[in-house]
């Protein structure tokens, strides 16, 4: 079956399918397992060797240097269908694909090069980014220091999604003079814990805990070879909470037409002595579909500003590549805010053509609303309104970073 086949849409390109078709049997692999795996709380090590195997964390990389030449659309599809099976597994390798698009973007250097042939060779990377920072916004705490030929580590990282399951951390940290500094730090180093210490309720095995770094020695060669992160950096992060929204709404359509074509059971008062013939149930079933196609609709849309932006940066202008950053991130605000009112209301909706029966835990439906609501918590949307009214009335471009921090 295609995409098409399945009633949502075009895909992101013509030669989509065949790109897909490698994955496909490890995503239902992920799906079959995924709410057994939660219950039991088994961390996705199995599945993400698979996609490593596979290819799945070069994507983007071009052909000629390892990888497989996906464009911005492409991937962003190929993570709505991942996203069908398991969200965790998304957001684990969320920083894996943001530090591909980093390296893609950054001005070739022998640097450069040799972090294009470990990831082409199959190193993956997980999230350092964040702190529990207080003050300012965007604080960092975390030192990167000269120690002798090389540097010492020291700090404490949270919100580490993929770092469990990682061979490097993509650190940010600042220097002795306090000034930005990156680097990608081994898990296995002598110093580096990571814990699996992450207690939401939803997105549960993504590996978002926290990452402490005591004294860790490294080499220059791990030092970041980035020197400052994409221009459409922040659209391409929220374009992948995007993309598994939209996954986690094909999902949901999916199960709710599997058990409503399975129940037998019916209610007096219905319409109809099937519920698969009743036509308010099909009615609930049918919008749950339509919004998941809205959604991946919107997010494939959203994917071709990034493109557009990448494209802009590829060209050397400056001043295009900025515009056109401003532009997607536009794009992207506009998407996160739909899409997110549309699978938050059909992963509830959906209730409404089942039965009480449905809510048992071995159905797992639950974890769907918790993993769209907990992802649809990070940047909340409400902040992605008000940049887009701010847009809408006064034609302001929305802000290149968003800061976060806590009152002092």
């Amino acid at each position: 079956m295609t995409q098409i086949d399945d009633g949502w849409g075009t895909p992101a390109s013509s030669r989509y399918e065949a790109l897909a078709a490698p994955f496909r049997q490890v995503f239902q692999d992920i799906k079959a397992t995924a709410v057994a795996n939660e219950q039991s709380r088994t961390l996705p090590r199995e599945p993400l060797r698979r996609l490593r195997e596979l290819g799945f964390a070069r994507l983007r990389l071009p052909v000629e240097w390892g990888g497989l030449g996906a464009t911005l659309p492409e991937l962003f599809n190929l993570i709505i269908e991942l996203s069908i099976a398991d969200t965790s597994v998304t957001n684990a390798l969320r920083a894996q694909w943001g530090f591909t698009e980093d390296l893609l973007n950054t001005p070739a250097s022998p640097e450069r090069e040799l972090w294009v042939r470990r990831i082409a060779e199959g190193a993956t990377v997980g999230s350092g980014h964040t702190e529990l920072a207080s003050g300012v916004a965007n604080a960092i705490s975390t030192t990167i220091t000269p120690d002798g030929d090389g540097y010492r580590v020291n700090g404490r990282k949270f919100y580490t999604s993929g770092s469990l399951f990682a061979d490097y951390i993509n650190l940010a940290a600042v220097d002795a003079d306090g000034k930005p500094i990156g680097a990608l730090v081994p898990t296995t180093a002598a110093g580096v814990t990571i814990l699996d210490d992450w207690d939401g309720f939803g997105q549960a095995l993504s590996g978002s805990g926290t990452a402490v770094f005591e004294n860790v020695s490294i080499s220059t060669d791990l030092l970041s070879p980035v020197p400052e992160r994409c221009r459409y950096t922040v659209g391409f992060y929220q374009m992948v909470h995007v993309a598994s929204l939209a996954g986690i709404a094909r999902a949901v359509a999916l199960d709710t037409g599997r058990l409503v074509a399975g129940r037998t059971r019916f209610y007096f008062h219905g319409n109809a002595e099937s519920p698969a013939s009743d036509p308010q149930v099909l009615q609930v079933a049918g919008r749950v579909h339509a919004a998941a196609y809205a959604a991946g609709a919107i997010t494939l849309k959203a994917a071709e500003a990034l493109q557009r932006a990448y494209e802009a940066k590829l060209s050397g202008d400056r001043d295009a590549a900025h515009l056109a950053g401003q532009r997607a991130d536009l794009e992207v605000s506009q998407a996160v805010t739909v899409v997110s009112d549309l699978v938050l209301h059909a992963v509830t909706e959906a209730f409404d053509a089942l039965s009480a029966s449905a809510t048992k835990r071995d159905n797992g439906l639950d974890r769907y609303w918790r993993n769209a609501r907990t992802i649809a918590s990070h940047n909340p949307r409400i902040y992605h309104h008000r940049s887009v009214g701010d847009f809408a009335v006064n034609g302001a471009l929305p802000p290149f970073s968003w800061g976060r921090g806590t009152t002092s």
